[in-house]
């Protein structure tokens, strides 16, 4: 699958400053350099911040997002508007949807960047009558890097830093750099790896996971060695490999949504509240989740149990038990609770015990057992009563198959869109076209679209091929 990147660039730099990546990775990516306000060819805002950075930023990948999977990419200053980007987009505030990981650069935190006094003193006097000047543009290139650019690479970072404004260089260092918006962005679930040099003094690799755990609890530290603080320059390869290596243990293994589907999604007739919930429950699951609400056998039993009551193809996979033991944990679930049963934590640990006590081995024989305790049967050996048995695995039988339902890729292979009847740029409200075999313009093309070689819906017992898509979930 071919999927986007987009760069947002550290100071001094811009768009351009993507290109060493994007030759790094070659035709798999589509690689989209963001010109930040007062960089590269944008001209200054009104507004320094970096809301409105972020803002700015937003603005771009809604124009060139084509609603597929996408990556952010973001190097020093990036870093910072990236947070704040992210957190947008996972709380559905922008008009845009896919987003699966970030891969950062020596970013700077949410918090303010830490930065030697007389350092930042140096900095700003370089603007004091303008742009930077050859000499000193050279000389910021020169102290962010370890070892001397190639010419083409040299000549390039030198030139996107006579070309930043001084406003913009200026509001950085004096403002930018020192805000804090930590609050704003919180904790961020999403896979994450963080680049950075050994040799950076400020936003080094020793640095980064004090600046930036809390913030991204999923995110992968990487320590460069030999390597200042210009990674796009200077380790394009390596930044590569960790944009391949993320696209790969995200997007590969996860369910797909098509493009024409996060089109949808990410339009105005999709309420913020629930592109928020597209968003985060597209994200891949954690490879390495730890069970909060049960035990590491009861999860490995739930995860078996999930296998046969949603089979799943090998590859693309939604990890249910992971998403029904948060559940649990975080007490988000249905809220329903059948009569003779404990609370759901509870009634799940003793249920999960008691069918790990005849689990057998075979699919074969899981599932004739599935059957016999929906059918109410005697389960010899298991040590709790078939009635609360059969009570509990109800329920868990209905959190498995909502939390499936739930993601964006299965709502696409039912074919429904629900979700975007009610957003603010909606016109009219709700459905026009409600004949059987129409659709409504706004909805993706093939909604309601027959599988070939199937003639009458109602004898298909594939979801999928009531809508002309393979087995994705």
């Amino acid at each position: 699958m071919t999927g986007t990147i987009f760069f947002l660039p550290g100071l001094g730099l811009g768009a351009e400053a993507a290109a060493p990546l994007a030759a790094a990775l070659g035709d798999r990516f589509r690689v989209v350099g963001i010109d930040l306000p007062g960089q590269g060819e944008a001209p200054d805002a009104a507004d320094g911040s970096v809301g409105a950075l972020a803002g700015a930023a937003l603005e771009a990948i809604e124009a060139e997002s084509d609603g597929g999977p996408w990556l952010l990419v973001a190097h020093s200053m990036g870093g910072k508007v990236a947070a704040l980007v992210i957190s947008r987009v996972l709380g559905g505030q922008a008009n845009v949807f896919g987003l699966a990981g970030a891969v950062l650069l020596a970013p700077s935190p949410p918090t303010p960047e830490p930065m030697d006094d007389g350092k930042r003193a140096q900095m700003l006097s370089w603007a004091d009558d303008g742009p930077l000047s050859e000499a000193d543009a050279r000389a910021f290139v020169d102290q962010n890097v370890a070892a001397p650019l190639g010419d083409s690479d040299q000549r390039n970072a030198v030139g996107l830093v006579r070309r930043t404004s001084a406003l913009s260089w200026r509001r950085w260092l004096s403002e930018g750099s020192r805000e804090d918006v930590s609050a704003t962005v919180g904790t961020i679930d999403l896979p994450v790896v963080v680049l950075a040099g050994e040799e950076d003094v400020d936003l080094g690799a020793s640095a980064q996971p004090g600046l930036l755990g809390r913030v991204y609890p999923r995110a992968r530290f990487v320590s460069l060695p030999d390597t200042v603080h210009l990674l796009p320059y200077e380790r394009a390869r390596e930044v590569a490999a960790a944009v391949v290596e993320l696209w790969e243990s995200t997007v590969s293994v996860s369910p797909a949504v098509p493009p024409h589907w996060g089109r949808v999604v990410a339009s105005d007739r999709t309420p913020v509240e629930a592109r928020a919930l597209l968003a985060r429950r597209a994200i891949a699951d954690d490879v390495h989740y730890e069970p909060r609400a049960l035990s590491a056998a009861q999860l490995t039993t739930l995860g078996a149990l999930a296998d046969r009551v949603v089979p799943q193809p090998e590859g693309r996979r939604i990890d249910l038990a992971a998403r029904v033991d948060a559940e649990l944990a975080s007490g988000s679930g249905d809220g329903w609770r059948p009569a003779g049963l404990p609370d759901d934590a509870s009634a799940y640990r003793l249920g999960l015990d008691a069918l790990a006590a005849v689990w057998p081995a075979g699919e074969a024989e899981q599932n004739a057992l599935v059957a016999r305790i929906v059918d109410g049967e005697s389960i010899e050996g298991a040590p709790w009563s078939d009635d609360l048995l059969r009570l509990w695995f109800e329920d868990a039988r209905n959190d498995l198959v909502r939390n499936w339902l739930a993601h964006p890729a299965s709502l696409a292979r039912v074919g429904y869109d629900g979700f975007a009847t009610s957003g603010p740029g909606a016109g009219p409200a709700g459905y026009v076209e409600l004949a059987a075999g129409t659709r409504d313009p706004w909805e993706p093309d093939d909604l309601g679209a027959l599988a070939s070689g199937h003639d009458d819906p109602k004898t298909d017992t594939d979801p999928g091929a009531l809508t002309g898509r393979e087995n994705t979930a």
